[in-house]
């Protein structure tokens, strides 16, 4: 989801890389002013965007580090607004030329030379031209952002200090958790919480999420546990709480460069912020205006059960009828869950495929909504 120079797309436009940070410090501030930024961007605001460019003089190098900086935070913007199951239509869309979007650049740092550019930007886009494109091409999205949540990095890796917590969490302060569509606030670890309770949450008990509420006062409050296994050159990392779609446990692990231990870390929380934005827009997008003749394809649907193994016989039974595609568990309680579903042939015909399966798939109030026959 990130299309930025660091994790993930690392030496930027000039193929400076770690390079270019080293020469920025010895580089005379640039003087040429950008048009502010609009004060109140909301999710259309690609903040603390880094460029760089080299030219044959100063002023080409800015002007090829903007040019290519906006079209970049332009992809960036929409892959944020987009739910993942859609980019592969981001990709066929027509050329869109950035700066035609752009309502105002302010400037967060720069440093230049005689032949070089590097800065840190933020780019706010029209908020109705973003829209208007992807309505226009059908393309599903989001542009509501959920309700904030706390965010605890937690190194837990045997023998850690504060310079290790200290780096974890610095790796989350690096993204832009103000305009991402999940915003954050970040938190260290209140003494209160005992230790026995993280390690609850990070094998998946989320009875000990009670813990985490009464100490932060928040219903939306999650740990960002990471483990450093030198010996597998592995570093795990677990979200574990509640964020604005529900209660969750998630395990992924990150091969580890004993060399270059940051960019683990910082690849790590992108990924991690990542994970967030996409199970909001999972229950939030919505599709543009130039829907299937069939009905939406693209489909939210809440499922009801009364048990957990009723659960699995209605998500086998979903799972096996023919043409159902991008299927993802958006949320699962006791007695519900939410899933997301592409389905070609609309929502009226899978509610007639999903009959012959003793499936009853019904139209609710707008939304759509299944249960065994």
């Amino acid at each position: 989801m990130n299309d930025r120079p660091g994790p993930g797309n690392r030496g930027g436009a000039a193929g400076l890389g770690r390079a270019a940070l080293v020469l920025a410090a010895a580089l005379v501030p640039a003087t040429v002013p950008l048009r502010p930024a609009a004060a109140a961007g909301g999710v259309f605001t690609v903040a603390n965007y880094p460029v760089e460019a080299r030219a044959e003089n100063a002023v080409a190098a800015k002007e090829r580090a903007l040019a290519d900086g906006q079209q970049a935070a332009l992809r960036s913007l929409l892959k944020r607004l987009v739910p993942v199951t859609a980019y592969p239509r981001l990709r066929r869309l027509p050329r869109i030329n950035a700066a035609d979007l752009i309502e105002g650049v302010a400037v967060r740092s720069e440093r230049n030379s005689s032949t070089d550019y590097i800065a840190s930007l933020d780019f706010t886009f029209q908020s109705k031209a973003v829209r208007d494109i992807l309505r226009r091409e059908g393309i599903p999205f989001t542009d509501e952002q959920a309700p904030a949540l706390v965010l605890v990095p937690v190194w837990r890796t045997s023998g850690a200090g504060a310079a290790e917590q200290a780096a974890w969490s610095s790796a989350w302060q690096g993204l832009d958790l103000e305009h991402t569509l999940t915003p954050v606030k970040l938190q260290a670890l209140k003494p209160e919480i005992d230790p026995k309770a993280v390690a609850a949450l990070a094998a998946g008990d989320g009875s000990a999420i009670r813990a985490l509420v009464a100490a932060y006062g928040s219903e939306r409050v999650l740990l960002a546990v990471a483990e450093q296994d030198n010996a597998a050159k592995r570093l795990d990392v677990t979200l574990t709480g509640r964020d604005a779609v529900g209660a969750f446990t998630l395990k992924r692990a990150y091969r580890l460069d004993p060399s270059d231990p940051g960019y683990t870390r910082e690849l790590a929380a992108v990924v991690g912020l990542g994970i967030l934005e996409g199970r909001w827009k999972a229950v939030r997008s919505r599709a543009g205006t130039a829907a299937a003749p069939g009905g939406d394809t693209d489909l939210l649907i809440a499922v009801e059960f009364r048990g957990m193994g009723e659960w699995q016989d209605i998500s086998r039974r979903l799972a096996a009828v023919p043409g159902v595609e991008e299927l993802e568990v958006a949320g699962l309680s006791a007695r519900g869950a939410r899933v997301t579903l592409r389905y070609g042939e609309g929502a009226e015909r899978l509610a007639e495929v999903l009959a012959g399966k003793g499936l009853l798939l019904r139209n609710a109030g707008g939304n759509w909504v299944l249960s065994l026959q």
